[in-house]
């Protein structure tokens, strides 16, 4: 059978962009890495905004780093098992994931043999690039949404463009910004990109 064309499809960081990682893990060892599936909890609105996109044909594909794993804070049956959480919080909204790319590699851990650098952790593009060749997506119209410079600095070098970059800040954004686009919450990301959408 003929390969698919491929399709634009929005990527989206997991953590304090999709579910709350700052709230939930104040009393862990090292703060900001969730493995714990019973902490699980979607942040505000991200379950309609998340259909909203999937209603105009765009799979929805998670980008993770997940550190903690080299840190020696949880394994990688841990990160499947909060994925896993993750998808079902998400299916009463009716919302089901193409698919979950994360990254249990990063320099400063200290268990092997994730404590080294690898081409998936985000800023590289690797899990962009292996998403797109596995799912056949269309990168160039690809949406990428994330709460920190890294998740759009991974996007932007697998070849998404700067405009459909999207960072959430709770503040002020940082400057210099390599692009335009910021959003307080997933929410009106969504809306941003419904808006700006063919496929609307």
């Amino acid at each position: 059978m003929p390969t698919p064309n491929p399709i634009p499809a929005v990527f989206l960081d997991r953590d304090d962009t999709l579910i709350d990682t700052d709230g939930t893990t104040a009393d862990l060892r090292v703060p900001g890495d969730l493995l714990i599936p019973a902490r699980v909890k979607l942040l505000p609105g991200v379950g309609p905004a998340l259909r909203s996109l999937a209603a105009l044909g765009y799979p929805l594909v998670v980008i993770s780093n997940q550190g903690g794993v080299s840190r020696a804070m949880g394994t990688l049956h841990d990160v499947e098992a909060t994925n896993d959480a993750l998808r079902a919080h998400l299916l009463p909204h009716g919302v089901t994931l193409a698919a979950c790319y994360y990254c249990p590699f990063a320099s400063s851990g200290h268990t092997p043999p994730f404590n080294s650098d690898h081409p998936w952790r985000k800023p590289e593009p690797g899990m962009y690039l292996a998403a797109a060749r596995e799912l056949h997506l269309d990168l160039s119209q690809s949406w990428a949404v994330g709460d920190k410079a890294r998740d759009l600095q991974a996007a932007a070098a697998a070849g998404l463009a700067l405009k459909r970059c999207i960072l959430l800040t709770r503040g002020p954004a940082p400057q210099p910004l390599p692009w335009g686009l910021t959003c307080p919450s997933v929410v009106d990301a969504a809306r941003h990109i419904a808006a700006a959408s063919p496929l609307s």
